[in-house]
């Protein structure tokens, strides 16, 4: 298990990565579960109801759109490279908008110059998501803390306060307000209620000025792994301590800590996403709706009164279940324990008010020689095609575990010689030219990118069925990760050809090639790498 903090001011840029003394999962380390469950085979269900583009999101940063030089101008190349993805999960340090206490500044930031209303209305334009995860303290909270014990990973509370208590969370939470004022749907907010900083640095400097209901973002998140527990007391939250700062984030403890404070009480409509939780367990989500049961009661309709819109977890793929909880290497998705874990979390969340969303906003893997989750090489396959494989396969097991959206780690390195577990799981290269990885999003997100996956019909291989307006695609694959390959006789019914897609690293799209059918079955050879079939 990882855990960073990115800083970066002005042109300079500083990582950070704290590591734990695990990388692992601490409580579910059972084997995991059959790739699909005996029941479902041949079984029809119901279409999913996310098309498979919202298994193709990204986790990264603002200055992932611009170039060293200009900050307040999105650079076409690297955007392009960005709109290969669905959509972002945008690591939003609290400082970069409220640089001084109730100082805030978006188009231009006062930390950094960054221009947050073009970024997101660019990605409103090109119809990709912005999930915003605002995470971090800045600097004028944690000068409220000792020094010597002041973290940008700490609790988002001053020093000292009752964490039990929403109304400690007040400062995170004006921050939800106006975020959620700004950028959400509602343009009836009370204008009074929005803070822009209008001060200007310098001549033509760009002036702040309140704005509301620009409907560019659905989603935000609060907070990142708040259950830091490798970071200590300072920066760890218990499952009911989050719970109340959610609470006083999400509409400010049901309206009661004021106006101009929390979300829902700025823009009743957007999705406020519960920060992932770095233990892949749901028993923190579990004491979090007890804690709403007891605190926030009951609605009208009987449903407990949540904080939370979406389920949020963080799971990588290594052997860590199978070694007492230390991960060596990663494993490919199908052979970990990644959808034993969804199972649980999809069961759990059933059984909140009738069934809640559960997304996964981290995931993916290392292409580094050492680090404990590096993609390995299998034959003449170097690490980089493993990981386009694992990865193209891992939002495959997450849109046929039920899961409703997958983010993965990240767009671009840290560190790709670096030993370190999560510094080289970029889909990019320095030069922002795309690795295979980002290939093959580009290439599964323009071919089956709006269809739902409706089953899967074998086991070994896979094979699972994506639909669209009626059309079937199939996606083939084996799931191992020695070099293996098998001969699969697939029913197309009546068609007398089909086109088999094939991934083509370097290339914008799919290789496609037009077979023949024999009496309506294609004899295919399937590997580990997913092929897609249509009939024609």
């Amino acid at each position: 298990m990882k855990k960073r903090y990115f800083a970066k001011v002005g042109v300079a840029v500083t990582f950070i990565i704290a590591i734990t003394f695990s990388n692992c999962k601490k409580a579910i380390l059972a084997a995991p579960e059959n790739v699909v469950p005996p029941e479902t085979v041949g079984v029809t269900p119901p279409l999913s109801a996310e098309p498979f583009k919202a298994f193709l999101g990204v986790n990264a940063f603002e200055w992932d759109y611009t170039t060293e030089v200009n900050h307040g101008q999105v650079d076409e190349a690297r955007f392009q490279i960005i709109k290969s993805f669905s959509g972002i999960r945008h690591y939003l340090d609290w400082q970069r908008i409220e640089n001084k206490e109730g100082s805030f500044t978006y188009s231009p930031s006062h930390y950094g110059d960054w221009d947050y209303d073009q970024i997101y209305q660019r990605m409103k334009d090109a119809g990709k998501d912005v999930l915003i995860d605002l995470k971090g303290c800045p600097d004028w909270l944690l000068a409220t803390y000792p020094v010597g014990q002041r973290d940008g990973e700490n609790v988002p509370a001053p020093y000292g306060l009752n964490r039990s208590q929403p109304a400690t969370y007040i400062k995170q939470a004006r921050v939800g307000f106006q975020l959620a004022a700004r950028y959400g749907s509602n343009k009836n907010v009370d204008k009074s209620l929005l803070l822009a900083d209008p001060t200007v640095r310098w001549r033509d400097d760009p002036q702040n000025l309140p704005k509301a209901g620009l409907g560019l973002i659905t989603y935000i998140e609060c907070d990142n792994e708040r259950d830091k527990w490798w970071k200590g007391p300072l920066a760890q939250q218990s499952a009911e301590e989050y719970a109340a700062n959610l609470s006083a984030f999400y509409d400010g403890h049901k309206g009661t800590l004021g106006k101009g404070i929390g979300v829902k009480n700025a823009d009743p409509n957007m999705i406020v996403v519960m920060g992932g939780i770095a233990d892949a367990n749901p028993e923190f989500v579990r004491k979090m709706v007890q804690w709403c049961k007891t605190n926030r009661g009951t609605k009208a309709n009987g449903q407990i009164d949540l904080c939370f819109d979406v389920v949020n977890y963080h799971q990588y793929a290594n052997d860590a279940f199978k070694n007492n909880g230390n991960a060596t290497v990663g494993l490919a998705p199908e052979l970990s324990d990644l959808g034993k874990v969804a199972s649980l979390f999809k069961e759990f969340a059933k059984s909140v008010n009738g069934g809640i969303p559960v997304w996964v906003t981290e995931t993916g893997y290392d292409v580094g020689e050492h680090t404990p989750q590096r993609a390995i090489k299998i034959g003449s396959k170097s690490s980089m095609i493993t990981q386009a494989d694992w990865n193209m396969r891992t939002a495959l097991l997450y849109a046929r575990s039920g899961i409703s959206k997958c983010m993965f780690y990240m767009l671009d390195n840290v560190d790709v010689n670096s030993w370190t577990q999560y510094s080289s799981s970029g889909f990019i290269n320095p030069d922002f030219s795309r690795r295979p990885s980002a290939d093959y999003v580009l290439q599964a997100n323009k071919l089956i990118g709006e269809y739902h996956y409706s089953s899967t019909i074998s086991k070994d291989p896979l094979v699972d069925v994506y639909m669209l307006n009626g059309k079937k695609t199939f996606v083939l694959t084996i799931p191992d990760q020695v070099g293996r390959s098998k001969t699969y006789d697939l029913d197309l019914g009546s068609s007398k050809e089909a086109i088999v897609y094939s991934f083509a690293i370097g290339k914008d799209q799919m290789d496609a090639k037009t077979v023949a059918t024999k009496n309506g079955t294609l004899q295919i050879l399937v590997t580990e790498t997913p092929i897609f079939i249509q009939a024609k």
